[in-house]
């Protein structure tokens, strides 16, 4: 769990650590960057992106021509070369198993960051299953950890080595399906195109207290650009926006504020204006004076695809079509002149109080700010 810096600042100080802001911006072109390397060693149906650091290859009709593990040895290589990052690779028959191998791989040393559990000996994939506890089961988590323990069931061997039908029983599918995946039966689909979002959120806390509401509305909007940005990005439509405000939990000398409310559109929208109309009007509503504020964020649900909206009997289509119209314009001076230049309201003005903390930010070299400059 993580804690506020305040509360191991003494830690801190007597081990001398080395503090880093978040910097969302250098680790989202290092992820897209890592995974376009990685989309590039098969064709984009084979290639599937699981976070932002993970991704799944399916390469088995490329095993009759190619090694595995000089396969895994060379995606190691490339990405080091192009981007600097240490990975591991792990090679499995199911994703649960190449799953199992990249967490083995990235704890024992003794693999230098590549294990394949298609080659190697059962006697060792037993050793190795043996010495894992069964939370550390892609899919099983903490919640069923306990249960199993309380069964006897403390390993990934325990798990492997169960009966798959009985422990269906006893939890779901998704258990049998995982232990059928750990003996390598495919039971989980692999999907090249990722899930479409069912929620977009965008928040963060304020680099200082606010108690002013037009400083409110200000943040509020700029969170509403971001999460737009995000689901036009996805081709989605918004039906619901929730927005949320609060004060410091931590702060226990002041009584703890934490609200939000929800606004309907009476049709999905992608219409930014719609959305920041709709947030501002909600922050408006949540504001109370005398309240020191540290965190308010903006969640965009009910979303559907652009291609499943639908046109009522009331509505007037030619309003909508200039609304399109509007935002298409809006969203082309963003990729021509970035996403600063333009905006609905007041949300990227520079130097913001309000804005997260960022002192300590490790140097983005992908930014404008980070190119080299030649005379």
């Amino acid at each position: 769990m993580g804690a506020p810096l305040f509360k191991v600042q003494d830690i801190i100080n007597k081990h001398n650590v080395h503090v880093l802001s978040s910097n969302f911006a250098l680790y989202g072109e290092m992820s897209r960057r890592f995974h376009g390397i990685l989309s590039g060693f098969v064709d984009p149906s084979c290639y599937s992106i699981y976070s932002i650091d993970e991704g799944f290859i399916e390469f088995t009709q490329f095993t009759k021509n190619f090694d595995a593990t000089e396969m895994a040895r060379e995606i190691r290589h490339q990405v080091y070369k192009f981007i600097g990052l240490t990975t591991c690779v792990g090679v499995g028959r199911t994703l649960t198993e190449s799953k199992m191998a990249n967490n083995l791989a990235k704890k024992n040393p003794e693999l230098n960051g590549i294990c394949n559990l298609v080659t190697m000996s059962l006697v060792d994939v037993e050793s190795y299953y043996q010495s894992m506890p069964v939370d550390e089961i892609w899919g099983v988590g903490r919640k069923y950890a306990k249960k199993l323990n309380d069964m006897g069931i403390l390993s990934v061997l325990d798990l492997a080595t169960s009966n798959p039908n009985r422990m269906r029983e006893l939890f779901n599918v998704n258990m049998q399906s995982t232990i059928l995946e750990l003996l390598g039966q495919p039971c989980f689909e692999f999907e090249s195109s990722p899930k479409a979002k069912q929620q977009i959120v965008s928040s963060k806390s304020f680099g200082q207290k606010i108690t002013e509401l037009s400083i409110l509305q200000e943040a509020v909007s700029k969170y509403t650009h971001n999460a737009f940005n995000r689901l036009v990005a996805e081709h989605q439509l918004c039906g619901s926006l929730i927005v949320f405000l609060q004060s410091n939990p931590f702060d226990q000398s002041k009584p703890y504020y934490s609200k939000s409310l929800t606004y309907t559109f009476t049709q999905p929208t992608n219409n930014l204006m719609q959305l920041v109309k709709a947030a501002t009007s909600l922050i408006d509503k949540l504001y109370k004076e005398g309240i020191e504020f540290k965190k308010c964020g903006v969640m965009l649900c009910e979303l559907i695809k652009e291609e499943h909206r639908t046109i009522g009997l009331l509505t007037d289509v030619e309003q909508l079509e200039k609304e399109q119209a509007l935002m298409t314009a809006f969203q082309n001076i963003q990729s021509k002149f970035g996403k600063a230049k333009i905006a609905a309201g007041s949300c990227n003005l520079k130097n913001r109080d309000w804005e997260p903390k960022s002192e300590r930010q490790s140097r983005n070299y992908f930014s404008e700010a980070g190119m080299i400059v030649f005379n």
